[in-house]
């Protein structure tokens, strides 16, 4: 009988495979790799994890030296590199790097290269792999490296997520560790609009949490600003939830009762006599009718608008090169 991944997990070390998307990282990138493999050495030498165990940078379209660093580092046996043709995005990114090496490991974990994640949380992810668990997400013990406002929108968002029905994990990001099966799993998703924080806990495997300190970026320039930020958490919320298509009924049909009780006043007025001043009332709930109106027709459009990207079925990235 074939055994799973899990289950050979629990007889031998696992072979882990770590996922790192970079985008104009050189500045930082030499530290990462040093940071990584000596945490990767750490866990062999431990006997967590096969010694056949790997980096795998991906340079999503960088335009700097980023992809020079990584085909420097191949050299040391423990790192692979997949070049895509263009900046095809973080979230792509990812996928391409779990997609390219999913028949290569039994898990992976995927972390951002500016070392804001903390590597030395894997080996604490290991133990809760090797204890059954099929994802782990890395979850910040506190967002004291944030601004203010980045912090105070991060938690409207996850609120705001978990309220309207998409099941999110507070405060993770897309650190994570997740089994080969959950992976085979993800090829399954074919959606443009990705949004892997939102599908992760959509499958509902196993899971477990670590938390972990979230250290300030040492390097390097953030490739999430605010307004970035906000078109990410756009996309997480309307691509996982309709339900703003239904505050658009339901905004529709309150405007409807306004509107008939405003005639039944009209009328009444009018049967009894009274003259109508009117033209206050009138402009104001025709400038409120139309502000809902454009508002409803914007939300309708970003739901076509994705309908769209989905039916092109357009590949998600491009790869350039390799270096394995």
């Amino acid at each position: 009988m074939k055994t799973t991944s899990t289950e050979t997990a629990s007889k031998m070390p696992p072979r882990l495979a770590v996922i790192i998307p970079c985008y104009n990282e050189e500045d930082i990138l030499a530290e990462t790799h040093d940071v990584v493999v000596k945490c990767l050495r750490q866990l062999i030498n431990a006997g967590k994890t096969d010694r056949e165990s790997f980096i795998c940078f991906v340079d999503d379209g960088s335009s700097d030296k980023t992809w020079d660093l990584i085909e420097g580092f191949t050299g040391d046996g423990m790192v692979r590199g997949i070049k895509l043709s263009s900046n095809f995005g973080h979230q792509n990114a990812l996928l391409a790097g779990l997609m390219t090496m999913k028949d290569s490991a039994d898990c992976f974990v995927t972390m951002d290269a500016d070392l804001q994640d903390d590597a030395s949380a894997i080996d604490l992810m290991i133990d809760k792999y090797l204890e059954g668990n099929m994802i782990v997400y890395g979850v910040r013990d506190n967002r004291s490296s944030d601004s203010i406002l980045k912090r105070s929108s991060a938690g409207i968002f996850y609120r705001l997520m978990n309220r309207i029905g998409v099941r999110t994990v507070y405060n993770h990001a897309d650190f994570r560790l997740a089994d080969r099966r959950v992976i085979d799993c993800l090829a399954g998703y074919r959606e443009v609009n990705l949004f892997l924080r939102g599908i992760f806990p959509l499958m509902g495997f196993r899971s477990d949490q670590v938390s972990y300190i979230r250290k300030s970026r040492t390097g390097g320039r953030s490739k999430y600003p605010l307004q970035k930020m906000a078109g990410f958490a756009w996309q997480g919320i309307t691509s996982f939830n309709t339900s703003l298509l239904r505050i658009v009924t339901a905004t529709g049909i309150l405007m409807f009762i306004l509107a008939l009780v405003t005639a039944i006043w009209a009328l009444i007025t009018y049967f009894s006599g009274k003259s109508i001043q009117g033209w206050t009332s009138i402009l104001l709930i025709i400038s409120a009718f139309s502000g809902i109106n454009m508002i409803s027709l914007g939300l309708i459009g970003e739901y076509v608008g994705k309908i769209y990207l989905e039916v092109k079925q357009r590949p998600r990235y491009h790869i350039e090169k390799m270096k394995l």
